[in-house]
């Protein structure tokens, strides 16, 4: 899927996300991300709570997408995010990709945790 074209600054928006990858600033990237206005950065998911916990200084929230539907993330990588000062924010991948192009393009702290979205049985792109 496309994202509509926005103009940013310094930082790089999401172009469009397809099974098991995203495009970022023109550039293919596969598997989980933490994409922020400082840069982009491979993601091992719920478990690297150090990758989110060590933005507190360049971001007020992060919006994790997790893959095709909503999920709850485990509370043990909610308390260590908000207890660093962050916000969480919750969504599906889609909406959290959206949603950042957004906060970004309004010149907000954000950055964006995901999870790829995967193929409609549930099952992860070979």
């Amino acid at each position: 899927m496309n994202l509509t074209e926005v103009t940013f600054d310094d930082a790089r928006p999401f172009d469009g996300y397809g099974p098991g990858f995203f495009r970022v600033g023109g550039e293919v990237h596969h598997g989980a991300l933490v994409l922020h206005a400082g840069g982009l950065s491979s993601w091992d998911g719920y478990a690297d709570a150090a990758a989110l916990t060590r933005l507190a200084d360049a971001v007020d929230v992060v919006l994790v997408g997790t893959g095709r539907e909503v999920a709850h993330v485990p509370g043990d990588l909610r308390t260590a995010v908000e207890g660093v000062g962050i916000g969480l924010e919750v969504m599906s991948t889609p909406a959290a990709c959206r949603t950042y192009n957004v906060l970004m393009g309004e010149g907000r702290r954000v950055a964006a945790a995901v999870l790829p979205v995967v193929g409609p049985t549930g099952d992860a792109p070979a």
